[in-house]
């Protein structure tokens, strides 16, 4: 049989390609709220960011997640999205 296939995912911050599970999901659902997804199931558009420091920094300075969902990412989120990259390492 065989062997069943990792989906691949993108870095936002440093572009490149990781498996699904190695990466920590950030989701923007219907309403417009942003959240950490850790199930890496939850409704909405997803954008993935791998679990380097300096990724998390480059995307609290770039202000990358205004860009892919197309809104104003509060401070308050992207100080918790490296909160929780930093806590893992």
């Amino acid at each position: 049989m065989a062997e069943k296939r990792q989906p691949v995912r993108t870095c936002v911050a440093c572009r490149e390609e990781f498996d699904k599970k190695d990466l920590l999901r950030i989701v923007k659902d219907k309403e417009g709220n942003i959240s950490i997804d850790t199930t890496g199931k939850a409704n909405g558009r997803g954008a993935y960011i791998c679990k380097k420091a300096e990724c998390a920094k480059k995307l609290k300075k770039a202000k990358f997640l205004d860009r892919v969902f197309s809104i104003q990412v509060p401070q308050e989120v992207y100080d918790a999205i490296e909160e929780e990259l930093l806590a893992k390492q």
